[in-house]
């Protein structure tokens, strides 16, 4: 499990960050700072994997605390959420190691997106050798695909949200359906997309006694 710190001073948008990221089991969040400061000493001292960075705070800005961070050798990655959005600024962020950018406001599936792409390149790096196509997988960042047509990108959240709280195994498209309040068939449907898209495993459960049915999980 991935160690998160929130850095906002706006109460509300941190609470909202916090539960975005307690909605996928992949995460924890070790803590949430208003201030920079008393962010800074804690990572000084404790480990995190991830950091969830604002820009505009008092005492010092993002930028400025980023800076410290990086120059007391703490490695996480860091994700901005925020309303800085000059060149400038994007810049200067990404040469310290933003893994990625959020301009407030920003969609749930917005966030879920960098999220998987941070666990993505985490898990890749655990790895050998990286050849040309995962490396251009991991730097190169495109668009997402537009969904065939009758999906819509709402349900297909609300389904990779279902996977995500799911247990270890797995759940039946029947299990989705109902967490998703979706009917069997359209679970059905968007399970079978995203299972051809890699972002899905299946497996086929034979211990039900009956009918052999599959069981999906977010793919590794």
């Amino acid at each position: 499990m991935y160690t998160v710190v929130i850095v906002e001073d706006d109460p509300m948008i941190a609470e909202l960050n916090r539960r975005y990221i307690e909605r996928d089991g992949r995460f924890a969040v070790a803590h949430t700072f208003a201030q920079p400061r008393p962010a800074l000493d804690w990572l000084r001292r404790n480990a995190a994997d991830l950091v969830i960075l604002d820009f505009y705070m008092p005492q010092m800005n993002g930028l400025e605390l980023l800076q410290s961070i990086r120059a007391a050798g703490v490695a996480a990655d860091v994700i901005m959420v925020t309303a800085a959005n000059d060149a400038a600024t994007v810049e200067a962020l990404t040469r310290l190691g933003v893994v990625d950018y959020l301009v407030k406001p920003f969609a749930y599936e917005r966030f879920c997106r960098a999220l998987d792409a941070f666990c993505r390149r985490r898990s890749a790096m655990q790895g050998g050798s990286l050849d040309q196509d995962a490396l251009d997988s991991l730097l190169h960042t495109a668009p997402p695909a537009a969904l065939p047509k009758g999906l819509q990108p709402q349900t297909q959240e609300r389904v990779l949200a279902c996977l995500r709280a799911a247990p270890p195994h797995g759940y039946t498209s029947e299990e989705v359906a109902e967490a998703a309040g979706i009917s069997v068939v359209t679970a059905r449907r968007y399970l079978a997309y995203l299972a051809q898209q890699g972002l899905v495993a299946s497996t086929m459960n034979y211990g039900t006694g009956g009918r052999p049915s599959l069981i999906y999980r977010l793919a590794d």
